[in-house]
């Protein structure tokens, strides 16, 4: 079975007027993923909720300089990285068919890459 990463992009407007009980059904709502993931044969590896992308810091590598550390993302996008899952799926077709089940606005799906030392380098 191959792993993807699922990277969940939301507007961060959300978090401004949220509920506890808000959050407790968002939270059910990615349980209920949990299980249709599990129930679909595929498996969660790993996964978290990310803090605000006003936490964020970035790390600019510059050739012949220190690399700069600024505060913030590295880009202003109206949806932010909120997200993430690891996903072991027999195939992209079935982790993209999870993806539309996921609970969040948008998306990425990526296969993730084999680096062992037996591996290949990508095409």
């Amino acid at each position: 079975m191959a792993q993807y990463m699922f990277l969940l992009y939301d507007s961060e407007e959300w978090y401004d007027n949220v509920t506890p009980d808000d959050w407790q059904q968002a939270m059910k709502l990615h349980g209920a993923f949990a299980e249709a993931v599990e129930k679909a044969g595929a498996r969660i590896l790993g996964g978290e909720a990310l803090e605000r992308s006003t936490t964020a810091s970035t790390v600019k590598q510059r050739e012949g300089a220190e690399p700069l550390v600024t505060d913030g993302p590295f880009i202003e996008t109206k949806e932010a990285l909120g997200g993430y899952y690891v996903i072991e799926a027999r195939d992209l077709d079935q982790a993209l068919e999870l993806a539309k089940i996921c609970p969040s606005g948008n998306v990425e799906v990526r296969p993730v890459m084999n680096t062992s030392s037996d591996s290949q380098p990508p095409a």
